[in-house]
């Protein structure tokens, strides 16, 4: 992986808010189109900062204010100016995103991406339960017998619902079911209800949420989001004190923001679940002439260098990204 080793990163002088504030100038913000509508998004749009170790990404979804925000600009500024800590493998596997799409493009999805692992999307608003079944089977009929599937409800479910859901749903061979319920109390009840172990997901949104996670029994596995922890180096810190087992996903970044997931999922001493990083596949395009897709249902532990006509043709005004980075360096 290209980047500095943590034990001599090369920095920019000042501390973490002045070092951010002094790569907002050359900010470059892009919109690029979703393949398929997904958690209610049809564009992603973020910002790119360049640093004496390389390009970071500053994407956090439009609905994070400044204070949430943060962590997601600290997670640029470490890419930018210190790079990654050292890989201990170069090939990290990973699942293929099947969106709430119908059984045949659900298969066909499967079939194209070479993963043995699938993560489907259930629970989607105005959906009836067996677009959920059928959609599965479709999944399973496409892995065969021997891969795995685990599906994320998005903490759609009440705990009775999630029941019945699972219950239904266990029949196609469950690796774990992901937030199927919002709040962690809903999220301990049903982990004594059923047999299918339990992810973590929207649950963990701060660095002290895994912790509130295992302490409230309520998920056997956290996934883990490099961006919204602040980077990798905090994301190792926090699998290391939570001590449940980790899966590494992306929050549907360019290659540039995959890059530091990649870097996470690379460094961590155990890596027993493909990671959720294989969603470039979810985009039009990208900011690199090389992305970030999968080989064999496995990404090259790499970092692509950014492509400055691929970025020019997704360019918008970088003003308003600007603005939030700027508001955000406030709380670092």
């Amino acid at each position: 992986m290209s980047g500095r080793p943590a034990d001599s990163p090369a920095r920019a002088g000042g501390g973490p808010h002045e070092r951010a504030v002094a790569l907002l100038p050359g900010l470059r913000a892009f919109a690029i189109p979703m393949r398929t509508r997904f958690r209610g998004i049809t564009v992603r749009e973020g910002a790119l900062i360049e640093g004496p170790a390389g390009w970071g990404e500053f994407s956090p979804f439009a609905e994070y204010g400044p204070r949430e925000s943060a962590r997601w600009l600290a997670c640029a500024v470490e890419a930018a100016t210190e790079g990654w800590p050292p890989p201990v493998r170069d090939r990290v596997p990973v699942n293929v995103t099947v969106p709430a799409v119908g059984p045949a493009e659900a298969q066909a999805i499967v079939v194209a991406s070479g993963c043995r692992t699938a993560k489907v999307k259930v629970a989607e608003r105005g959906q009836p339960a067996g677009a959920d079944l059928a959609r599965v089977a479709a999944v399973r009929d496409a892995l065969g017998p021997d891969g795995r599937i685990r599906v994320d409800a998005n903490g759609a479910w009440d705990v009775d619902e999630a029941e019945r859901m699972l219950g239904a749903l266990a029949q196609f061979g469950l690796e774990y079911a992901e937030q199927p319920c919002a709040t962690l109390p809903e999220m301990a009840e049903l982990r004594g209800r059923v047999s299918v172990p339990l992810a973590a997901d929207e649950s963990i949104r701060r660095a002290e949420d895994p912790l509130a996670v295992r302490a409230a029994g309520a998920a056997d596995i956290v996934v883990l989001k490099v961006a919204p922890l602040g980077g990798v180096r905090a994301a190792l810190r926090i699998a290391a004190v939570c001590g449940l087992p980790v899966v590494v996903s992306s929050a549907i970044e360019s290659s540039v923001g995959l890059a530091a997931g990649v870097a996470l999922a690379a460094a961590l001493p155990e890596l027993r679940y493909a990671s959720g990083l294989a969603t470039m596949s979810l985009l039009t395009g990208d900011v690199t002439g090389a992305p970030l897709t999968a080989e064999d249902g496995e990404l090259r532990t790499r970092r692509p260098a950014v492509d400055p006509a691929r970025l020019a043709a997704w360019e918008i005004d970088p003003a308003p990204w600007r603005a939030r980075a700027a508001a955000a360096a406030e709380h670092l």
